[in-house]
């Protein structure tokens, strides 16, 4: 799309498109239902499928702003009746889903209609945007069963369209057929960046400005672990909306970088009132480090609505915010969008005399940036490049809790463009070394006679690892940030494990550093073996326990972000206890991956020392198998046992 509409850039108001509201078509009538459809007890195409899609149809009408959808799955197993769950989602405050009907067709061909609840599901959230869905499950289905459901995507007045069918779903789909209506006031271009599934004809448009597509037998889309983006290995089609039809990508983004140029120079150039704020900012005796610093901190105090909970609509209204225009208006009111603190953290800079460019960056949560597509939305937040001591610093105080000089994962190491008067420059954001992010565990614990474990541990979590945490967490209530964080520890720990939050952690930070205490009891941690007792090497290797243990892989492996996760324990064992056999310390080292684990006994007790790093972010699969044996190794290595003995008994 093209994702400066007033509602988030209110001081551009650029290539917004005024159309009629979205109208509701209700009152279609469903598909016939088909006998040969009800006795199907398997698909020959889709051997072992729990269920398919027997028909998809998307109609996508960009004039009057809205998207039809309608499905019809084929229930075939016990295990498939998990697709009568449905989640349909959307982008708060940019659309809605109206008009869902939905029904059951049972094997012996009665009808029973959904009258159900519809529940809204967080299911993502990012810098001003929040993705939800609509979920409700669908009445007595059982294997035989075919459920089908419709419903209407609506998107905002006043927005301009680049649309996308998605091909590929989670089921094989038996047949899917694909319709798109062209907005007449730009020109429309299209592409399919993973090709169409075998016999597919190309889409073509119509003399009614209608694209159009046909397709089957579309292959079921393998969900793995550690994948990128679904929607970016997915079959798709993408539509990207222009003022004219553009070839050439460097003259398109030449051009596009110059427009938004003169919007930011609008929004930001408020000299004297910049001049004004920096003066109760920074003193003249700091160096530019602290400058830029405190210029940073300050911008975070702002109130950031992007990071607010949704209101109603009655709590707006009582509100009264005012429409934020410039960048004097974010100071002098004390509020604004993470976008608008951005920007007055660009107009700071520059009134203290660093050099300072706008960036429009395209997130890699969802999708991978391709400036070859020419679509300006994929360009979908903005950070700052500040130059600080020779050296190019990003940062973006219009997230909440970032740490100064670290961006959150999604905006590190992607492609940006840097908006300039004569036309833009990409450029590629930093990506933080491993040592900054990752988990930090430290735990005290005793052994009792009966191999149970009790005492205190402490997650530090840095850098990038803090920054998604309070994030996530950020709508919380403070009964669920602790048992958010109870769970973090309790998957760390590869058996069960009793674990009690004893902290307040710093939710509201910006600190590169989020700690987190327990009172943590591991029953039955160390076995008796005839007069000896066995206790595991590492404490906390929970979370590699699985990880990659399939032999083949068909996605790439994709790692949000670099890390460094260290582990030190200390235990004490019981009185008259000691250990008669460490094991040997390993050390694997694969260059972007490396693991060590090292046991010593000092002064009576057992010190475990592990480290993981992961200084990788994009694996092909065809380097699975490298990848599958580091992983392996590190098991290896944390199942290595210690052998501990009464002193009597080593004699």
């Amino acid at each position: 799309m093209f994702r400066f509409a007033r509602t988030i850039f209110p001081a551009l108001g650029v290539l917004a498109c005024l159309v009629q509201p979205a109208v509701v078509h209700a009152g279609e009538q469903w598909q016939p239902i088909n006998a040969d459809e009800l006795k199907m007890t398997s698909e020959p195409k889709a051997p072992g499928a729990m269920a398919i899609y027997l028909y998809r149809q998307v109609d996508r009408d960009d004039v009057e702003n809205r998207e039809t959808n309608y499905a019809r799955i084929k229930i075939f197993t016990e295990e498939g009746r998990k697709y009568a769950d449905i989640e349909i989602p959307y982008v708060k405050d940019f659309g809605n889903i109206k008009n869902i009907q939905a029904r059951t067709i049972k094997p012996d061909g009665q009808i029973v209609n959904f009258d159900g609840k519809i529940f809204d599901k967080m299911v993502v959230k990012a810098k001003g945007v929040k993705f939800l869905a609509k979920t409700f499950t669908m009445p007595d289905v059982q294997p035989g069963s075919i459920i089908e459901y419709r419903y209407t995507r609506l998107e905002p007045e006043g927005w301009v369209y680049d649309s996308r069918w998605l091909l590929s779903e989670e089921l094989f789909t038996k047949r899917a057929v694909f319709s798109l209506r062209q907005n007449r006031e730009f020109a429309l271009q299209w592409s399919w960046p993973r090709g169409l599934p075998a016999g597919t004809k190309q889409p073509a448009m119509d003399h009614g400005n209608v694209v159009r597509m046909e397709t089957q037998d579309i292959p079921a889309f393998q969900i793995e672990d550690y994948m990128p983006p679904q929607d970016e290995m997915k079959f798709r089609v993408d539509f990207m909306y222009t003022h004219e039809q553009e070839k050439d990508s460097e003259k398109f983004w030449k051009e596009h970088a110059k427009s938004m140029y003169q919007g930011i120079e609008t929004f930001t150039e408020k000299r004297k009132a910049m001049e004004q704020a920096l003066s109760q900012i920074v003193s003249p005796s700091d160096t530019p480090q602290q400058k830029l610093e405190k210029i940073y901190a300050r911008c975070q105090k702002v109130r950031n609505t992007s990071f607010e909970r949704e209101k109603s609509q009655q709590e707006i209204d009582r509100e009264k915010l005012k429409q934020i225009n410039n960048v004097e208006d974010v100071w002098k009111r004390g509020y604004g969008n993470g976008w608008d603190i951005t920007w007055l953290f660009l107009a700071l800079s520059r009134s203290a005399g660093f050099e300072a460019s706008p960036v429009l960056v395209s997130t890699r949560d969802r999708h991978f940036f391709n400036p070859k597509l020419m679509n300006t939305g994929d360009l979908n937040t903005n950070v700052v490049v500040v130059k600080l001591d020779g050296k190019d610093l990003y940062l973006d105080p219009g997230v909440a809790f970032a740490p100064f000089g670290i961006l959150p994962w999604y905006e590190t190491g992607v492609i940006g463009l840097r908006i300039e008067k004569d036309g833009g420059t990409w450029i590629t954001t930093s990506r933080p070394a491993p040592e900054i992010s990752g988990v930090e565990r430290a735990a005290t614990l005793e052994l009792d006679d009966s191999g149970n474990l009790e005492g205190e541990a402490t997650l530090t979590f840095k850098g990038v690892s803090a920054l998604q945490r309070r994030i996530d967490e950020n709508e919380e209530d403070d009964t669920q940030k602790k048992k958010f964080l109870e769970e973090e520890l309790k998957a760390a720990v590869p058996i069960d494990v009793e674990a009690e939050l004893t902290n307040t952690p710093e939710w509201r930070s910006s600190s590169p550093a989020l700690v987190a205490k327990y009172h943590i009891k591991i029953a039955g941690w160390a076995s008796n073996a005839g007069r000896r007792t066995l206790m595991p090497a590492a404490v906390f290797s929970g979370g590699e326990k699985h990880i990659f243990e399939g032999a083949n892989r068909v996605q790439p492996i994709y790692f949000e972000y670099t890390f460094a996760d260290s582990d030190t324990v200390t235990i004490k064992t019981p009185s008259g206890w000691q250990a008669s056999n460490l094991p040997q310390p390993r050390h694997t080292d694969e260059k972007v991956c490396a693991y060590d684990m090292v046991v010593e006994n000092k002064a009576g007790a057992l010190v475990l020392n592990r480290r993981l790093m992961v200084n990788v972010i994009l694996v092909d699969p065809n380097y699975y198998g490298g990848l599958r044996n580091f992983f392996q190794a590190v098991r290896n290595g944390d199942d290595q046992q210690i052998l501990l003995s009464s002193v009597s008994n080593t004699n």
